[in-house]
């Protein structure tokens, strides 16, 4: 009984991986950066963490165990790569931490088994049990199966999706750079790095700019995005140059190193569901919204109605996941809807009545377009 109160009681560490981190400048793995991630994780095991490692670099692994030295554009060429290189990347880790007597597992994802909830929840309990069982689970995207509709298209959606599944007390983000400048850092010598983030708004979203190498599929923009839901699920992340020394024992005992994104607590309630529409499944498109929905949704924790809405952006049906924005295209939040893009863009800014008058519209009348328990906020 003892053994299992203690594990109840150890935290949970998300680490990801980006290519460019991960191999050398010649798109190779390097063994010798994975040596010392064994090391570090297996310290910060001993310190009362459980680690999940999200990692990168299959396509690139596969391409110079093929002998191919340019990246192909076709899909069937890089999936065989990413096959290829998933068998060789998954032995790097495993020899990697066999050596510091630590066990790994492989869990490749698409969005297909995360779009459902069901398969959400069962690899929810897989991970879980991994952990209860002291194995590190090396995730990473099916590159292998995956196609455009059903990728995550970088593996920071995939890590903070990851910590979600886990309720991680902690994610940290190994990449190529400090962490968040208050410029591009490479064509602005002022650029000055942001220690800490308490909140993601619009000059957040400015900062990041653009991708930093060309490596890897996600960017600095993809990071904040991530932080963003990290800290409206209560869990704080911090993006570090995934070489500086100790970088993720530092940040597991609470030192500075990069940029924190806080998370002291969860500001709104965050059920398991709100986390799946959050990071579960790709967003179909946008409802744009007057000030006073912004301030129904955002202060008094209303749902979102058809007359609060000003502009419909995409196409969407029933049931699919969307964006919620102002009117300076600032997202605030995510939900599900109850009417396809055709419909609400006919009921948008009409009150009750005027949509109980309709005889297409009529269904509108009595429901809301998002529900407050299908909606999760970002500010």
């Amino acid at each position: 009984m003892a053994a299992v109160q203690e594990a109840a009681r150890r935290r949970r560490l998300v680490v990801k991986i980006g290519s460019a981190t991960l191999t050398t400048s010649e798109s190779s793995i390097d063994y010798g950066f994975l040596d010392d991630l064994a090391a570090q994780i297996e310290t910060v095991r001993q310190a009362g963490w459980d680690v999940v490692v999200v990692t990168s670099a299959a396509i690139a692994c596969g391409l110079e165990a093929l002998g191919i030295a340019k990246r192909p554009t076709d899909m069937p060429s890089l999936q065989a790569a990413a096959s290829v290189g998933q068998s060789a990347l998954s032995t790097a880790y495993a020899e990697a931490f066999g050596a510091k007597e630590m066990l790994t597992s492989v869990v490749l994802l698409t969005r297909r088994d995360t779009a459902d909830r069901t398969a959400y929840l069962h690899a929810r309990d897989t991970l879980n049990r991994l952990l209860e069982l002291s194995v590190v689970p090396i995730v990473n995207e099916n590159d292998t199966v995956s196609v455009e509709q059903i990728r995550f298209g970088d593996n920071d959606t995939l890590a903070a999706l990851v910590a979600c599944l886990i309720d991680a007390d902690l994610m940290v983000i190994l990449s190529d750079i400090d962490g968040l400048y208050t410029a591009n850092p490479q064509v602005d010598p002022t650029a000055q790095l942001i220690e800490r983030v308490d909140r993601v708004d619009r000059d957040i979203l400015a900062a990041a700019g653009g991708a930093v190498s060309g490596v890897g599929s996600g960017g600095m923009i993809t990071k904040i995005k991530a932080a963003r839901v990290l800290m409206a699920a209560g869990i704080p992340l911090v993006i570090c140059q995934g070489r500086r020394r100790d970088c993720i024992v530092d940040a597991a005992r609470g030192a500075s190193v990069g940029t924190l994104f806080t998370a002291p607590e969860r500001p709104h309630e965050i059920t398991p569901k709100k986390l799946w529409i959050a990071l579960g499944d790709a967003v179909h498109g946008t409802l744009v919204v007057d000030e006073g929905a912004h301030a129904a949704l955002v202060e008094r924790g209303k749902s979102l109605l058809p007359v609060g809405i000003r502009a419909v952006e995409g196409h969407f049906d029933y049931d699919d996941i969307v964006d919620v924005a102002d009117g300076s295209g600032h997202v605030f939040a995510r939900g599900r809807v109850t009417a396809g893009s055709d419909l609400l863009a006919l009921a948008a800014g009409k009150s009750r009545e005027e949509l109980a008058a309709n005889a297409i519209l009529s269904v509108l009348a009595d429901k809301s377009v998002i529900h407050r328990d299908d909606l999760v906020l970002f500010e």
